[in-house]
């Protein structure tokens, strides 16, 4: 296996837009051979925040062979430093996981971890990955990949409830669909399963080099540990820091082990279960309440198709529960109902006090839910 660059001169990342990546850009990044960065799609704001991330006309930190930017869902963003050796043990972790190398269906950004993490297994398995193409069908994808063979594909939540939806048969197509990016209501995993889908949830992160947790157990190599309510994780799959913030990199990298800043809990046999962000704990009344529990009650209301929590500052309460809510067609969900169905199911502090109704979910790059721009387009209020 060919090692990363480290000695001789400095090096600098190769900067390549997301639609222009070629399999060859990531074969060279694996081989340790050039440095590159693959910028998001997006207006020109976004793509120029991620170029000022990369800093490509700096020297590259060493060690490093693949720079991604994250999302930035509760906060700026940071371009984490990878190394090849974390995106090959990645890879080979997961196919051992799933029962050994397959070809692959990329319907993911490039620009996230998840997406490239799709391609970087492809190309170290030798099958290079199908590409669900703009508007094609699920079917009409699963009809390209080659014969024979396993098959897996990755998608968020989102993705899985739509082709639930719309074309179940063609999630059946694979031996595994990882879902991971974003927490997937166990409703919606209960449905996949009883459609005779073969779900596998995945938690992990960009800095992890994508999930490194798969059904609540670490993948081959991976620590875990909860330190104070907060998840930490370790192994051969982890960044090496922050492009040009050492001090961030210091704060989150210790010791071999990477504070995720997520709350969490492990079990006595070694399940680990997530509950959130710790940022993104809503207290009220003195009671933490995890708005991704909130979030997924609320989904199986019959009036509610989408939501997102979050908390709001309140005078009596401390913080809030708000609840921005996508409706099912022809609903209007009415927070005199949504409120007791939550609280059936997670208690009286986490039935929202504050309900808004909007036409979707704002999505980032990586198709997680931009939870910033949610709480920036519902005006201050009770509703």
């Amino acid at each position: 296996m060919a090692g990363s660059g480290g000695g001789g001169a400095a090096r600098r990342l190769t900067l390549v837009p997301a639609a222009h990546l070629a399999d060859a850009d990531l074969r060279a990044a694996l081989d340790g051979g050039r440095p590159l960065a693959v910028l998001p799609a997006g207006p020109p704001a976004v793509v120029d925040a991620a170029r000022a991330l990369l800093r490509p006309d700096e020297p590259l930190e060493p060690g490093t062979d693949l720079v991604v930017v994250t999302s930035g869902s509760t906060g700026s963003g940071r371009g984490v430093l990878l190394p090849a050796a974390a995106l090959r043990a990645s890879a080979a972790a997961t196919h051992d996981r799933l029962g050994g190398p397959g070809s692959w269906l990329l319907a993911l950004p490039v620009s996230a971890i998840a997406g490239l993490q799709v391609l970087c297994r492809a190309a170290l398995a030798g099958r290079p990955a199908t590409r669900l193409e703009s508007g094609e069908t699920l079917t009409g994808a699963v009809a390209r990949m080659p014969a024979g063979g396993r098959r897996y594909t990755s998608m968020v939540p989102t993705q899985l409830r739509r082709a639930l939806d719309a074309e179940p048969g063609a999630l059946r197509a694979f031996d595994a669909v990882l879902v991971g990016g974003a927490a997937a209501d166990p409703a919606l995993l209960d449905r996949a399963r009883a459609e005779g889908v073969a779900v596998v949830t995945t938690y992990g992160m960009t800095e992890t080099a994508g999930g490194c947790v798969y059904d609540g157990r670490p993948l081959d190599g991976v620590g875990v540990r909860v330190t104070d309510g907060g998840i930490d994780l370790a192994g051969p799959t982890l960044a090496l820091g922050y492009r040009g913030d050492p001090q961030a990199t210091a704060a989150a990298f210790a010791d071999g082990w990477f504070r995720t800043r997520d709350a969490g809990a492990l079990a006595a046999d070694g399940r680990l279960t997530v509950h959130g962000r710790l940022d993104d704990v809503v207290i009220t009344g003195g009671v933490n309440v995890a708005p991704t529990a909130v979030e997924a009650a609320l989904r199986e209301h019959p009036d509610v198709a989408d939501a997102v929590v979050l908390g709001r500052p309140d005078p009596e309460w401390g913080q809030r529960v708000v609840a921005a809510v996508v409706p099912s067609p022809g609903a209007t969900p009415d927070l005199a109902a949504l409120r007791p169905w939550v609280s059936e199911r997670l208690g009286a502090p986490a039935a929202p006090r504050e309900l808004h109704l909007v036409a979707a979910v704002p999505l980032l790059h990586t198709g997680k839910p931009d939870r910033r721009a949610v709480a920036a387009s519902i005006p201050q209020g009770a509703h």
